[in-house]
């Protein structure tokens, strides 16, 4: 059975990334050797590793990574950090305009 990663390397200048592959050591090679120099990551190197999640399906795989490709960086920190207290305070929306925030006059 084929196994696709979500994975998330910190970047040295404190960016993050968001990928998903089906190799994930040879993919980190590649973003720590600066194999493709279009690459996000080319400038911002040396990267760490600080999540990856495993998938059988590559279409799972693939919703998770553009679902958390959108989160801001201090989300996914969290998210690596096993932080599901602040993941969860900092997914909550704080829109004037959301239901929650509306005062009942």
């Amino acid at each position: 059975m084929k196994m696709y990663w979500v994975y998330i390397p910190l970047c040295s200048d404190g960016f993050t990334y968001t990928g998903v592959t089906n190799n994930l050591s040879r993919r980190l090679e590649e973003h720590q050797e600066g194999k493709n120099k279009s690459c996000f990551t080319y400038k911002r190197r040396p990267v760490k590793l600080v999540f990856n999640q495993e998938f059988n399906d590559v279409e799972q795989a693939i919703f998770f990574e553009k679902k958390i490709k959108k989160w801001s960086a201090k989300k996914k920190l969290a998210l690596a950090d096993e932080n599901f207290d602040l993941l969860q305070l900092l997914s909550e929306c704080r829109n004037k305009t959301h239901a929650n925030n509306k005062r009942n006059d």
